[in-house]
């Protein structure tokens, strides 16, 4: 189970439709193990879930009702003390895990963690990649368009530039777009600077 953007967690992988179950029951009733380990960050064991119905009673009921497991043991996916999901070990007998299983299960949950974590890092640098370079491909097309407005009005880049803006404000219209109807020949750019130095006059 994974935490969304939200921090809210979400069924992503099991092992039997059982076993998926158990996790859907705990989302559904908003208690359980496997929520109380990603909210504390720290594993729960639970030997017998029969005697843990005073802690989650409708898990509990739900889960006596189609008699699946009797154990479970969840382990967090963590960096430090931020739990980004848990890995849940269930069982359909009652009983605690050994040491040593419980150790590998954490072993593997911590595998898992580098994992995750290391995918959404790559996917936020391609966000930020991708985000870097519109805001370049629409700087480059805003100079183009300053270009071409100095030429055809006579102007200075920083006079142009400022018609340019004023005259996107006025028109309610993004700067960038603007710019690249000005440099594709879209716009005329004696129109822009014609209207932007209008007194107060926004028409078309």
């Amino acid at each position: 189970m994974l935490g969304d953007a939200r921090g809210e967690l979400r069924a992503v992988a099991a092992f039997s439709e059982a076993a998926e179950l158990m996790e859907l029951l705990q989302l559904q009733n908003d208690e359980g193990p496997c929520l109380d380990c990603y909210r504390d960050a720290t594993a729960v064991a639970v030997a017998d879930l029969h005697e843990a119905a005073a802690r989650w009673p409708s898990f509990v009921a739900a889960v006596a009702e189609r008699g699946a497991f009797r154990s479970v043991h969840a382990l967090p996916l963590r960096l430090r003390r931020q739990a980004v999901g848990a890995l849940n070990l269930f069982h359909r007998e009652p009983g605690a895990l050994r040491a040593a299983d419980l150790a590998l299960g954490q072993a593997l949950a911590d595998v898992a963690t580098i994992g995750i974590l290391s995918e959404r890092a790559i996917r936020r640098s391609e966000v930020l990649n991708e985000q870097q370079q519109t805001a370049l491909n629409s700087r480059v097309v805003i100079e183009q368009a300053k270009g071409v407005l100095a030429h055809h009005a006579g102007l200075g880049m920083d006079e142009a530039f400022e018609l340019l803006r004023d005259y996107a404000r006025s028109h309610n219209a993004r700067l960038g777009d603007l710019a690249r109807k000005i440099a594709t020949g879209a716009v005329d750019p004696l129109t822009v600077a014609g209207r932007a130095t209008d007194t107060g006059q926004a028409g078309d």
